[in-house]
């Protein structure tokens, strides 16, 4: 009995937390797509690993507008920041939900456990999207906000799509632009307090009737 529950752990740990680690690094840069994508392959017979309230008509209809629209704002200077902001607490909340959907579904791992793996690589990689983007927008052309953006989308989509079947190689490339990226953060630490004392200089003209732009 004790080499079946052993075996049933390993397997998860084999199987599912490698998904559930990608499905959290995933969310912490694009929420809504992780849950459309995966929802989407459970609903075609690409993962057999997605709960059924994922593959439901209406949560794959609203995760694709709310995706759509992130899209857009997304690439968009200053707003981009602003939707991270509004977003700190969605983006690990989503992770950290689908992990435990994803756990509870295979009833290999515990679904607290996954949950707080899901929503703490969320976190981290949010901070790593966000923090990226403040120091891209110290600078006001707006060609490397939709470059950034772009690329985030094409390597959230990418990355997820080879975790349903490639569920350790998909873990492996996501910590590694984990790595990269919390190291990227680290080395812009400047251009980000540089961002955030513009922020704060704007907000403080506008409170006291000055137009930032005469400054």
């Amino acid at each position: 009995m004790t080499g079946c529950v052993s075996g049933r752990a390993y397997a998860g740990l084999v199987s599912v937390l490698p998904l559930i680690f990608t499905a959290g690094w995933a969310s912490g840069i694009n929420a809504y797509a992780v849950v459309f994508l995966l929802g989407l392959f459970g609903r075609i017979g690409w993962a057999g690993d997605v709960p059924p309230g994922l593959q439901r008509t209406d949560v794959l209809v609203a995760a694709g507008v709310l995706f759509v629209i992130e899209a857009v704002a997304d690439k968009i200077p200053y707003l981009d920041s602003f939707w991270d902001a509004v977003h700190t607490v969605v983006r690990p909340a989503s992770g950290a939900i689908v992990s435990a959907l994803i756990a509870g579904q295979d009833d290999s791992l515990p679904t607290m456990f996954a949950a707080a793996v899901g929503g703490t690589t969320a976190l981290l990689s949010h901070i790593v999207k966000a923090g990226t983007r403040m120091a891209i927008n110290t600078s006001p052309e707006p060609v490397t906000n939709v470059v950034m953006s772009t690329a985030e989308d094409f390597t959230v989509g990418g990355v997820l799509t080879l975790a349903v079947f490639f569920p350790v190689l998909a873990a492996v490339i996501a910590a590694v632009l984990l790595v990269i990226g919390l190291s990227v953060v680290y080395l812009c630490a400047s251009r980000i307090s540089r961002y955030l004392r513009r922020r704060r200089e704007r907000r403080a003209a506008r409170n006291s009737g000055v137009d930032p732009a005469l400054e």
